[in-house]
């Protein structure tokens, strides 16, 4: 059963770990530049936990291909990268950062949890591992959108629009890649579009409780094909040493 269905686990094992990677590049930006000196460290701590999680995907698809993890991150184009549109957005303010956190975060605790009961063990071992950082990420991040969301006008201002925009791209995280109704029939991967009502009514329950108002509808990439001029600039950057030094090792 699993051979047949190797190249829809790759596919979706690498969307996992594109997400996490171009995730974890905006966060690096932050390094040095963090709103107080603890966040600097916390939002370093971050970066390196969301680099570490797809570590653990693409260690996966080496066992099903024999891929290479450096190779997957550091030498794809941008048209190649499977990542959702929200995470290769500009880092933005504070509260864009921590609005983009949060329903990136609740995104992945929804996720992990269902993945937890994954037929494939390996992928539900993993889930599992990751779900503990997870969980303390979304307190954090949370607990930064109530503070940002309940403290000045400006800052309820800067979180509301960054609410307007972010919302409709979170949606882009639960749709699911060609063909991968067949991993879900075989119980492999949830079903995101079964899991996106959950969502939903998790984060505008929270957010309208902060007096935040999730706007409906909005424009939602159809496919994790479509990027924007972002990608280019953040994977040149994030590649460049690699493609200068091709033996350089990133972990």
């Amino acid at each position: 059963m699993l051979e047949a269905l190797k190249p829809q686990l790759i596919a979706r094992l690498q969307a996992l770990a594109d997400d996490e990677v171009v995730l974890a590049q905006r966060l690096s930006e932050w390094v040095a530049h963090a709103p107080i000196l603890e966040e600097d460290i916390a939002i370093a701590n971050l970066a390196q936990d969301e680099l570490g999680h797809a570590k653990l995907y693409l260690e996966l698809r080496r066992e099903l291909d024999g891929s290479d993890p450096d190779r997957l991150v550091f030498f794809r184009d941008p048209l190649e990268y499977q990542n959702a549109v929200m995470v290769e957005l500009p880092k933005g303010d504070w509260a864009f950062t921590m609005v983009r956190q949060y329903l990136f975060d609740l995104y992945e605790k929804t996720l992990l949890e269902a993945l937890r009961g994954s037929a494939y063990p390996p992928l539900a071992e993993v889930a599992e591992r990751i779900l503990r950082e997870e969980r303390f990420h979304l307190h954090h991040s949370a607990l930064w959108v109530e503070r940002l969301a309940l403290g000045t006008e400006e800052s309820y201002a800067r979180t509301q629009k960054a609410l307007d925009l972010l919302f409709p791209y979170a949606r882009q995280l639960f749709q699911p890649l060609p063909g991968e109704e067949a991993l879900v029939e075989a119980g492999v991967f949830p079903d995101l579009q079964a899991l996106l009502p959950h969502y939903l009514e998790e984060a505008t329950g929270r957010l309208k409780r902060l007096g935040l108002n999730p706007p409906e509808g909005g424009y939602v990439p159809k496919n994790r094909t479509e990027h924007t001029e972002y990608l280019w600039s953040l994977l040149a950057e994030m590649q460049s040493v690699a493609r200068w030094d091709p033996e350089a090792k990133a972990w």
